[in-house]
């Protein structure tokens, strides 16, 4: 009898949004999607914060300037709502997270929106919202690891067609 079930695509999904209590404020955060999800996906959990050694809950934090690419070339900063420079943990987290999406072969994220690490599209600063790329998205973008934002318009879909 043959048990084999067909191989799951592995994707890399922001740890917050399986519904862990990761974020930032320690609060959880479940994609409305999950199940389905995890239906037809093996989804790889990343927290970059935590992987660069920050804990939760934790101050909030964002991009001094610029986007997530000036951060990994060392042109800006991040730094969370006391002061502290937290640019070097953004830096490991994020590499520790292609880390993972190549030790896993995903060739696709699911990230968190607005996130200084994690936001495909959008970061906040100074309360805005501004079209710029977290610390963690530029690595995986540069990378060639293809980007979703958890709030993508029929995620489902789009994800199947990759």
């Amino acid at each position: 009898m043959n048990t084999e079930h067909p191989r799951k695509k592995p994707v890399l999904i922001s740890t917050c949004l399986l519904g862990l209590n990761c974020r930032y404020d320690g609060k959880r955060r479940a994609h409305p999607q999950l199940d389905a999800l995890r239906e037809g996906f093996l989804l790889i959990p990343a927290c970059p914060e935590q992987m660069g050694g920050l804990a939760t809950p934790r101050p909030p934090a964002e991009i001094e300037s610029g986007n997530g690419q000036d951060v990994l070339e060392g042109r800006s900063r991040v730094l969370d709502s006391t002061g502290n420079d937290l640019s070097e943990n953004f830096r490991r987290g994020a590499q520790a997270s292609l880390e993972l999406a190549r030790f896993h072969s995903c060739d696709t994220a699911i990230l968190k929106e607005r996130s200084p690490s994690c936001g495909v599209r959008q970061i906040t600063r100074k309360e805005k919202v501004l079209d710029e790329q977290g610390v963690t998205a530029a690595l995986l973008n540069r990378e060639g690891i293809l980007l979703f934002s958890d709030e993508e318009d029929d995620l489902m879909r789009r994800l199947g067609e990759n």
